[in-house]
């Protein structure tokens, strides 16, 4: 049988996909990618101020990316800079504040690796009563909001028409996003979380013809990864987050293959 260890893995990493299949559909529709990669990079501040006053990584780094989020709404009213110069800005500065006050942080070891590509494997108890709970209250939210959010996606003039307060919905979704980033870190860390949110979504995409399916696909998509990249984790002896990012890839490549197979059929 397996240890208590892979299987708390695989539970956290269900949990994950779960959460990041639905969210991350509305992140290629709204073309959001960059600005997954933009909260992914605060995230390092949040954990570096988590370790300095001993607090909860996944509430510091929820905190942090939902002010990076406000931010850049603030600057998108504020300026004319356009969107992904804002971003920019947002995510590099953000990660170079985090890295300098890990350089003050002498006297607490980091382990980088594990914050930049994440350690599933070390997840506890209390880590999965944070994903699942929090994954929840995610869903909850977002089905709340599904209507005037996927609105103003397709249409926003016409969303904003309807009363449907677009700003509002795309407020809450960018705390959102902030959230499922705080609840994943560890899992597959700071450079591979928008891999998990855009890869099975992408994958979806190619082998769907409505955004209902889209979303199941996602999610279906999100759940295979996780398993085949950690059963491949443990019979090659390969680090577990960047496995289950090379199962997603492996998903998306598969997808494509029913484009051509499509485009066959109608020829």
């Amino acid at each position: 049988m397996f240890d208590d260890f892979f299987i708390r893995a695989l539970i956290a990493g269900l949990g994950i996909a779960l959460v990041t299949g639905p969210l991350g559909c509305f992140v290629v529709w709204r073309r959001l990618s960059y600005f997954g990669d933009t909260l992914a990079h605060s995230a390092l501040l949040g954990v570096t101020l988590a370790y300095s006053f001993e607090l909860n990584i996944a509430l510091s780094v929820f905190i942090i990316s939902s002010l990076i989020a406000l931010i850049l709404i603030q600057l998108q009213k504020k300026t004319n800079l356009p969107g992904d110069a804002l971003l920019g800005l947002l995510a590099h500065s953000s990660l170079a504040v985090g890295l300098v006050v890990i350089g003050f942080l002498t006297f607490i070891r980091f382990d980088i690796m594990g914050l930049l590509f994440g350690d599933i494997l070390a997840v506890t108890t209390d880590d999965l009563l944070i994903i699942w709970t929090g994954g929840a209250v995610i869903l909850l939210v977002l089905k709340l909001i599904w209507k005037p959010l996927f609105a103003s996606t397709v249409n926003y003039e016409l969303a904003e028409a309807e009363g449907l307060n677009p700003d509002r919905a795309k407020a809450i979704f960018t705390i959102l996003m902030a959230a499922v980033i705080a609840i994943s870190i560890k899992m597959v860390g700071l450079l591979l979380i928008t891999g998990m949110l855009i890869i099975p979504a992408a994958m979806a995409r190619n082998i769907s013809n409505s955004p209902q399916k889209m979303v199941l696909f996602s999610i279906i998509g999100g759940l295979l990864s996780v398993l085949l990249g950690l059963f491949s984790s443990l019979e090659f002896n390969t680090s577990s987050g960047p496995s289950i990012i090379m199962a997603a890839l492996v998903l998306f490549i598969l997808s494509l293959l029913n484009i051509k197979q499509s485009i066959k059929l109608k020829n």
